[in-house]
């Protein structure tokens, strides 16, 4: 998959710089910067917003480190946990169809004010590689 238009012209869904220098001292297993994905909130419900279905189209960032992954929408974290955080199982991980990268979770799990599900999909070169991975991480 080649690099957002977004990416390339303005360098959005580049990993933060501040970020990027914690991830660096901490060994990075891979890396994907400027890919294109969506996001699907589904019977979502948070203070003063509600959608029972919306998709939204991003460039973001992936960064596997050897302590943490990282899922960044634009330039916020979507998802930043540790691997031994026990939240990171109730992360369900895969490869669509289209053989996008997905994580889907439940929104209640991770902030208590919000409800629904959660769906992030990645266009990226490295699906299989990045399930890989978590799998190996998780096991």
């Amino acid at each position: 998959m080649s690099k957002t238009f977004l990416y390339r012209l303005f360098g959005i869904g580049k990993i933060p710089q501040k970020e990027f220098t914690n991830l660096k001292n901490e060994g990075i297993l891979l890396q994907e910067e400027g890919i294109s994905g969506t996001v699907i909130l589904t019977n979502f419900r948070a203070p003063g917003k509600y959608f029972s279905k919306k998709l939204s189209w991003f460039s973001g960032s992936i960064v596997l480190t050897h302590q943490h992954i990282l899922a960044f929408r634009f330039s916020k974290i979507m998802i930043g946990l540790s691997w031994n955080e026990p939240l990171l199982k109730q992360l369900n991980c895969y490869i669509d169809d289209k053989s996008r990268f997905c994580i889907t979770y439940d929104a209640s799990v991770f902030d208590d004010k919000c409800s629904g599900n959660i769906e992030l999909r990645y266009s990226s070169d490295q699906s299989d590689k990045l399930l890989k991975i978590i799998t190996e991480k998780l096991a």
